[in-house]
């Protein structure tokens, strides 16, 4: 698989993203009895159009996305006679939120589709490493390349642990490729008994072995002497549905992560400064695609992790999507929402209902957003062309 396939396959694979997106509000709207006019692919000029029924199909110049368009998204709109019961904004309050909050939801789902196939199949969790006794030499050496001489100590763990042990626990702490609990806990241990949990042959064995002081840049530090590989976690079938709602916790950490990591990286952009794993645009993923589906792997693993990266960019636009901003769709169920507050509030106060809020009010901000939005991205796609995200 080539780079250039890999980038192509991510661009298809977002753009079928979003249209899924905009055929989530087309069909909960058409379910409502609510009337959409219109259904494109990308912006622009038409280049093919069809009319079926009330709704015409297309495709536009653009292949930046699309649009579903419901007639009475806003009470600022001409109606035509006959469709005055067919517009959005006199629906029922949940038919409204439902049709608003369909595009992510759709995102959504769709990232738990994928993640959970990533699992099911590939049996690799993508964020967690195992971390698995790969040698267990003769002696203690205060680098792990340096061969044995007589003064060094004779390995703790020689006739302990095992090649291919994989290590569960250190004195009850866990150990996986994300933290430091080994070396932490043995570093500290120079002398002491530690308890070592392994899976060893699919069974759990409970070891302990006292490390020995090694002098490292003039500090005693605590070895046992093993040399470790870092392996994918293995996800049996039925771990695979906890697990899949445990990363997209994990993705929605990143995801806030990211957004509040935004004006530092704007500012290492504005400053020419190399960037880190942070805020990224689509130029940015799309190269890593690429270098994914070039990578010195099989096919199949290159194509479960380009699934996984659009599994990671459908939960991110589908929780970006619902930040109370408008245009985004968060913001108009925000509006809603303040609206059916409101009306509530003065229905006890025994006052007249006040209506719809005046969205000719709030059209400033909303440019103002929309204008930020644009902005932001014009310079996360010129930093993904000019100075790439470096991944360490």
């Amino acid at each position: 698989m080539s780079y250039t396939l890999g980038v192509i396959g991510f661009v298809v694979a977002l753009l079928a993203s979003v249209m899924l997106h905009e055929f989530g509000h087309f069909a909960t709207a058409k379910h409502y009895g609510m009337k959409a006019t219109k259904f494109f692919v990308g912006f622009g000029p038409t280049l093919w159009s069809t009319q079926r029924g009330e709704t015409e199909y297309g495709v536009k110049a653009i292949p930046a996305g699309g649009f579903v368009k419901i007639i009475g998204m806003t009470p600022l709109e001409d109606i035509e006679p006959g469709d005055e019961d067919r517009v959005f904004y006199k629906q029922r309050p949940m038919h409204r939120f439902v049709v608003l909050v369909a595009g992510s939801v759709t995102h959504l789902v769709l990232a738990v589709l994928i993640l959970f196939g990533f699992l099911a199949i590939t049996h690799q969790d993508p964020l967690r490493a195992d971390v698995k006794v790969a040698k267990v030499p003769a002696c203690v050496t205060a680098k792990s390349d340096t061969p044995c001489t007589a003064s060094d100590p004779r390995s703790p763990a020689l006739g302990a642990l095992r090649k291919g042990d994989v290590l569960v626990s250190v004195n009850g702490r866990p150990v996986n490729g994300q933290n430091t609990n080994l070396t932490d806990v043995v570093g500290k241990s120079a002398g002491k008994d530690v308890t070592f949990v392994v899976v060893r042959d699919g069974h759990q064995v409970t070891l302990r072995i006292t490390p020995v002081p090694i002098d490292v840049n003039g500090k005693s530090i605590g070895r046992v002497g093993i040399q470790n590989d870092y392996v994918s976690h293995h996800v049996g079938v039925g771990e695979a549905v906890p697990r899949t709602f445990t990363l997209l916790g994990e993705f929605f950490t990143s995801t806030v992560s990211a957004l509040g990591d935004l004006p530092h990286q704007i500012s290492l952009i504005l400053q020419s400064k190399p960037r880190g794993d942070g805020a990224a645009s689509v130029v940015d993923i799309a190269r890593v695609s690429g270098q994914v589906a070039q990578a010195h792997t099989s096919v199949g693993d290159r194509i479960a992790n380009l699934m996984l990266i659009i599994a990671q960019v459908n939960f991110f636009i589908g929780i970006f999507n619902l930040l109370p901003l408008l245009p985004l769709d968060g913001g108009h169920i925000g509006i809603l929402g303040f609206e059916e507050a409101r009306s509530r509030l003065y229905r006890r106060l025994g006052r007249r209902d006040p209506g719809r809020v005046d969205l000719l009010k709030i059209m400033p901000v909303t440019y103002a957003v929309v204008a930020l939005f644009v902005g932001v991205s014009l310079l996360l796609v010129y930093a993904g062309i000019v100075n790439p995200i470096r991944i360490q």
